[in-house]
């Protein structure tokens, strides 16, 4: 029963991703290089150059902002609005990681059901809110330019 589940969420999550961007494969993810869009706005400078930001609205309302180094890679995301983001889809290569974490966080006696932070070498997701403001970010640790912490990431 868990594999027939599980195999519905992932299918969910590519519908998900395929109506957001277009086709599975088309949408920027954690580590992977930014391409231009047509018709995107013009990507914002920040922390004196040492990142790029370029914000998003996707399909639930929801504003994300993606930030790049200046080589174009992909180092966070931060989100704020009615709906979640699709979580997969950003995360990409660093979904799986994430969800081991998750997974142990829940297993925790102190969870908490509104806001939850999962913290793996390679990759940190933080999300909360009430139902209808969701809020949280997602980063590689390890890719943060020089100068740049978690705490600059709003």
């Amino acid at each position: 029963m868990y594999k027939k589940h599980r195999s519905h969420h992932v299918a969910a999550s590519l519908i998900a991703a395929t109506a957001l961007c277009g086709s599975a494969s088309a949408c920027a993810q954690l580590g992977a290089v930014i391409a231009a869009k047509s018709g995107e706005s013009a990507q914002q400078s920040l922390l004196n150059g040492a990142l790029r930001l370029r914000t998003s609205t996707d399909a639930g309302n929801t504003t994300i902002n993606e930030y790049a180094t200046n080589g174009g890679e992909i180092v966070a995301y931060t989100w704020q609005g009615p709906t979640m983001p699709d979580l997969a889809g950003l995360l990409g290569k660093y979904a799986g990681s994430y969800r081991t974490g998750a997974a142990e966080a829940a297993a925790a006696p102190d969870g908490n059901l509104h806001a939850s932070r999962v913290v793996r070498p390679d990759v940190v997701v933080e999300s909360g809110g009430p139902m209808r403001g969701y809020a949280g970010r997602a980063w590689l640790p390890g890719a943060l330019p020089p100068g740049v912490t978690a705490d600059d990431l709003r």
